[in-house]
């Protein structure tokens, strides 16, 4: 049986949390000005809401990041390594033929 991530759970805590409260400013048993003299919750909301920020920014950044490298050819350093590499193997082939030669 799979096992659900705690991160997942987190989020999802969160959001139903939200999703609460804000139906409840909607029907109207929470008012909204009541929401910011009330000091622990306007902390609590704060708090929550630059957590799931942050979680937003960074799978913005890793999309966006996976965008623009998965379209790029190989850098200019890995172009040298390939080409490090091609010139090992030619002198190990070279070092071969000599000993066979011996």
């Amino acid at each position: 049986m799979k096992r659900i991530p705690f991160s997942l759970k987190v989020i999802s805590i969160a959001i139903i949390i939200f999703g609460g409260v804000g139906l409840a400013m909607i029907i109207g048993w929470i008012q909204f000005q009541d929401i910011f003299y009330n000091f622990i919750a306007f902390v609590f909301g704060l708090v929550i809401i630059s957590f799931l920020a942050v979680i937003g920014a960074v799978f913005i950044g890793m999309f966006i990041s996976h965008r623009i490298f998965s379209s790029r050819e190989f850098t200019t350093f890995e172009e040298e390594m390939l080409k490090m590499r091609r010139d090992v193997e030619d002198i190990k082939k070279k070092i071969d033929e000599m000993d066979m030669k011996d």
